[in-house]
């Protein structure tokens, strides 16, 4: 684990779950090195999603003084932790929210599933004039998905996936426009699950002793490679300007028309639609893979490195950690800007978010890089 964690991009300040510090007792014993018998329980997965949770929305509904009885809609995302009663319930009984108030609870959708359920929110808000505000929650829980066995592919996730969660108000409300920070202006979800290694490139599975964990093969990265390709073909059309657009389907045209040839698709330049990008920080690889396909420089993967330097891999949450970032940056976003946030997911899924900045950026009383962003960005590779 420590040479896999040596090569994994990660800083030394990430988030992990309580149960890794304590000893058997369950007590805080920083000068136990032997952590090998300490057992995630269900009060420890508790304890882990109601820390972040509780404190997202919380830290949420101060900035927005959103009523939480003018809350119509609670999506919550968590892949690994489907407890019952539900996270959608815990919160609705926190928060004394009305009865009548529309529940759901996302599982098994992986690093994507926040971008999904943004957009699932998004489709939602669009379908009924009587909802109007909906709670969206983004989190992951490492507790129970904690590997204790020697596979190597298995432990990989124990190495890079740390604690997060996000949590957002997302409205119809022509009212609220103005005090909005961003506008979702296109989304797109794509889904690769038909074809074989895509949808073994992650999954949950037990090894040959019996432990589960989640395997991340090694095809995992030609996998998001292919799949991105994929992806941006349906997108590039919708976001690119008129210029990249004629560009890159005449190249398309062209490398179908004459097949043996060595002419490839151009690469369109996402840049000239985007003044900003949230990455997949899924880990090194998959970054370094992203950049590879779309031609992209250091300078626009910089939010990715540093996020997954800063935070780790945090799942679900990953892109808003990342969104944090270009925040914490004074004057670093301006009103009008697009933002394009692209995640992958189990399955295999690719999703896409498309925001544009209704005014400048500020960094926020509670944005995660506080105490920390003087001190970036860092040469970590």
């Amino acid at each position: 684990m420590r040479n896999i964690y040596l090569k994994s991009g990660l800083g030394d300040e990430t988030y992990g779950p309580p149960f890794i510090f304590e000893d058997d007792d369950g007590d805080n014993n920083n000068n136990n090195n032997n952590n090998t018998n300490n057992v995630p329980t269900l009060k420890s997965a508790n304890q882990e999603a109601r820390e972040g949770v509780f404190s997202s929305i919380d830290e949420l509904l101060g900035k927005t003084l959103i009523d939480p009885q003018s809350i119509d809609v609670v999506i919550v995302t968590c892949g690994g932790f489907s407890p019952s009663p539900s996270l959608s319930s815990l919160i609705v009984n926190r928060y004394n929210l009305r009865s009548d108030v529309t529940t759901y609870n996302l599982s098994g959708m992986g690093c994507s599933s926040g971008v999904l359920s943004i957009d699932f929110a998004a489709r939602v808000l669009r379908g009924s004039r009587k909802v109007q505000n909906a709670l969206v929650v983004i989190t992951e829980s490492i507790t129970l998905n904690w590997y204790h066995g020697e596979n190597r592919s298995m432990l990989v996730t124990n190495c890079i996936f740390r604690v997060g969660c996000a949590a957002a108000i997302m409205s119809n409300n022509p009212k609220l426009f103005k005090r909005a920070k961003m506008e979702l202006v296109h989304s797109l979800r794509t889904h690769h699950g038909a074809d074989d290694s895509s949808y073994r490139a992650a999954i949950q599975e037990e090894d040959e002793k019996g432990n589960t964990g989640i395997s991340l093969t090694k095809d995992l990265v030609r996998v998001a490679g292919v799949n991105l390709r994929q992806h941006i073909k349906i997108l590039a059309p919708r976001v690119l300007p008129l210029t990249q657009i004629t560009n890159y389907i005449y190249s398309m045209i062209i490398s179908t028309i004459l097949p043996q040839s060595k002419f490839k698709p151009m690469v369109p330049d996402f840049t000239t639609a985007f003044e900003h990008m949230c990455i997949h920080t899924g880990g090194k690889a998959v970054i370094e893979q992203v950049s590879r396909v779309l031609k992209l420089s250091d300078e626009v993967t910089e939010a990715a490195k540093m996020t997954l330097n800063r935070f780790g891999n945090t799942s679900s949450s990953l892109v808003f950690y990342e969104l944090a970032y270009f925040e914490a940056q004074k004057g670093k976003v301006k009103k009008g800007d697009k933002m394009w946030m692209i995640a992958f997911g189990t399955g295999f899924k690719v999703g896409s978010l498309v925001w544009k900045w209704i005014q400048d950026s500020t960094q926020d009383c509670d944005n995660p890089w506080n105490d920390c962003i003087h001190n970036y960005p860092l040469k970590v590779w």
